[in-house]
């Protein structure tokens, strides 16, 4: 275009608009090369003794946009990392969500006991998800273009499998979600 003689009329705006088209390209994979950073130096984790109750309240206490409805368990101390622990549930509770403020729903954080293990479950009111097959995958998403990265849920996953836990989705569609996530506890 700038090397065109004479310039076409509208010479201008095909140059705004193509710099705009650089830059939102630009911009993404810049929050794709964080994420992928992120993802590729997860450290291993720091543990010690966490109330898991207090740590799901104050990850509750961080979601603004629709009500998170805390069903309190039993007590439960894991010996795990609790930054990483809540980076995990921080991610569950953001996608449930997300996924609920598109039917003006809720959340559920609830926890209990299950044998040697702490069982925590975020159940949303949102649309469901139609296949749940690549959920836990780098960079899959079912989110609409441009507005999420992939790497939430899979970050989710390799956290609670450091710590010697699983992860876990059932999911209907028209009727929502709920993760379930299994920790081992302290004895």
């Amino acid at each position: 275009l700038v090397a065109r003689e004479p310039p076409p009329a509208d010479w201008r705006d095909d140059a705004r608009s193509g710099l705009a088209v650089i830059g939102d390209r630009a911009d993404a994979l810049t929050r794709f090369m964080h994420g992928y950073t992120t993802l590729a130096r997860l450290p291993s984790p720091s543990k010690q003794r966490v109330e898991l109750g207090s740590l799901l309240a104050g990850v509750a206490r961080l979601e603004q946009r629709v009500p998170v409805a805390v069903e309190r368990g039993v007590e439960v101390e894991l010996d795990a990392d609790p930054d990483q622990v809540e980076q995990a549930l921080i991610n569950l509770l953001k996608n449930a969500a997300e996924a609920s403020l598109e039917r003006g729903g809720g959340v559920a954080l609830r926890w209990r006991r299950a044998g040697d293990a702490a069982v925590i479950e975020i159940a949303d009111e949102g649309q469901g998800i139609s296949t749940t097959d690549h959920l836990f995958v780098p960079f899959f998403t079912t989110k609409p273009t441009g507005q999420g990265t992939g790497l939430g849920l899979s970050l989710s996953y390799d956290i609670v499998k450091a710590h010697g836990g699983t992860i876990k989705v059932d999911s209907v569609e028209g009727e929502g979600s709920v993760f379930t996530v299994q920790l081992p506890e302290i004895h």
